[in-house]
């Protein structure tokens, strides 16, 4: 994509989601002006390839709409292109885990590098583990798998599906922002569950996003 429809894309994504330069902006650690200055002025002509990354993962697109560079189709890359994603023995909802390293592996599930890049995920951050229950239903059932990225956590919290823990509980639930700065609701899509409004942050440990489910059927 050539610079000008890079800064075009950056500017309607900004105005979809009603951010704001200067918020951008310092949360790049830029001064205020920066993404302003790189919309309307083209001053600097390209991202830096960091930022790009940042804003890529915070809006959930590819970076080559920024900017980046194109991506070779997976035949034209037969080497290292499908990356084998970590499969945990650990269920969320199922008690205290960590989804750390040292979690028992239970095997690896393949994902082509090239889709993955359009989910906007940290290839190093990313591990599946399984729902436990039907709290979230008819959303996830029990049993689905769940693809979580560590990378995506509490640093950047939004409107979305995440793994947490709350209690000592490994837990999947959905996460709704409130009206007041930095607090949120932990909400089951099954209205049978029980609800948590106006939470503390301090309360929870946002472990990562979910960004893709697979269920068994039959």
């Amino acid at each position: 994509m050539d610079d000008f429809s890079a800064r075009q894309t950056l500017d309607r994504l900004i105005v979809e989601r009603r951010d704001n330069y200067g918020a951008l902006s310092r949360m790049l650690g830029r001064n205020s002006a920066y993404i302003q200055q790189y919309i309307k002025r083209g001053t600097p002509r390209k991202l830096d390839e960091a930022d790009r990354r940042k804003l890529a993962r915070y809006f959930g697109v590819d970076e080559t709409l920024l900017g980046g560079p194109e991506v070779l189709p997976a035949r034209t890359v037969a080497r290292g292109a499908i990356l084998p994603v970590p499969r945990l023995a650990l269920g969320a909802s199922a008690g205290a885990g960590s989804l750390d390293e040292d979690e028992r592996n239970a095997g690896t599930v393949g994902f082509d590098r090239g889709w993955l890049r359009t989910l906007g995920v940290r290839e190093d951050m990313l591990s599946i583990i399984s729902v436990d229950g039907e709290s979230m239903a008819p959303t996830l059932g029990h049993g689905d798998d769940i693809m979580v990225d560590r990378g995506d956590d509490g640093a950047r919290l939004r409107d979305g599906i995440y793994v947490l823990r709350l209690d000592g509980m490994l837990m999947v639930k959905r996460i709704a922002m409130g009206p007041r700065s930095g607090r949120f609701s932990i909400l089951s899509d099954n209205p049978l569950y029980t609800r948590w409004e106006d939470i503390d942050p301090a309360l929870v440990e946002i472990i990562g996003r979910v960004v893709w489910t697979g269920r068994r059927l039959g």
